[in-house]
């Protein structure tokens, strides 16, 4: 335990300290303005509960089963693009890509993927407009939940909680929330 804390304290600090050249406009982004996921890393929580909100519905015919193994294509945090997935849930829903201020302080986060329809304040079934403004209900990342985020995308997809080890090597994450049909393939 005292060599994970010592490890952890050694990350934010090399990691606190190569963000100090950066400008405001910069931090936290790649040239397309896309989060840098490798600076966000240490404040997203990778593993979950596996707690999902009381009123999301089970996906009915899922693309990738329960229990399944995928590959996983989307790169929201270090070492996920390509890793190997074990399917522990599979759901239908809207998923939304935000943009918010933690309500922590700290820079905006752009372009967050993703919130799902039921992590949002007050959503009761409606989905959500472009551009609309929302409260958060998701805790995916340190600031998040209470934040007012901005509605940048919306799809309606299934989404699914995986487990998978880094492909940069690491802890297993478990009850990872979220990634969609379309950012996974067939093993």
């Amino acid at each position: 335990m005292k060599k994970h804390l010592l490890l952890l304290g050694l990350a934010m600090v090399i990691g606190l300290s190569g963000c100090g050249n950066k400008t405001t406009n910069e931090e936290n982004h790649d040239v397309n303005n896309e989060p840098n996921h490798e600076d966000m890393e240490m404040e997203m929580n990778h593993s979950g509960s596996g707690e999902v909100p009381r009123n999301l519905k089970i996906a009915e015919n899922p693309k990738f089963k329960i229990g399944s193994e995928a590959i996983v294509e989307a790169d929201h945090m270090k070492g996920m693009k390509g890793a190997v997935a074990t399917i522990v849930g599979a759901y239908d829903t809207t998923a939304y890509v935000v943009s918010y201020t933690p309500v922590t302080g700290g820079e905006r986060v752009e372009n967050h993927k993703w919130v799902i329809q039921e992590e949002i304040k007050d959503a009761d079934g409606k989905t959500m407009d472009i551009g609309a403004e929302v409260t958060l209900e998701a805790d995916h990342m340190k600031g998040m939940k209470g934040a007012l985020a901005k509605i940048e995308s919306a799809e309606k997809t299934t989404v699914y909680m995986i487990d998978y080890t880094p492909t940069t090597g690491g802890e297993k994450v478990t009850n990872h929330k979220w990634v969609t049909e379309s950012e996974l393939s067939a093993k």
